[in-house]
């Protein structure tokens, strides 16, 4: 899960569009791994266009990690070749006799 804290007096009120259910603002999330403010810097989206004019978005605010969640199973550990694995002797012995089968 992350966090983000927006300073919304930022917003181009330009760059807002109406959708089904509001009004929207595309951002991205750009990952800052040694700021002093988050994990995160939240810039507002900018067209193809203006990135290629050397234009960056406006700075919104940050965004930190404040829980990490596992999506999927661990990775299966290697086996380890140097204990012996756990043998079974089968003496012919396969149980109780007083099972019906």
């Amino acid at each position: 899960m992350i966090s983000i804290s927006l300073n919304v007096s930022l917003i181009d009120k330009e760059r807002l569009f109406k959708g089904k259910k509001g009004s929207y603002l595309d951002c991205v999330l750009i990952e800052t791994p040694n700021s002093e403010y988050g994990d995160y810097m939240v810039v507002e989206s900018i067209s193809k266009e203006e990135r290629e004019a050397g234009k960056k978005g406006t700075i919104l605010g940050n965004g930190k990690i404040i829980i990490k969640k596992v999506y999927e199973d661990p990775a299966p550990q290697p086996q380890d070749f140097n204990t012996p694995p756990d043998e079974t002797i089968n003496d012919g012995d396969n149980g109780p006799d007083d099972l019906p089968f």
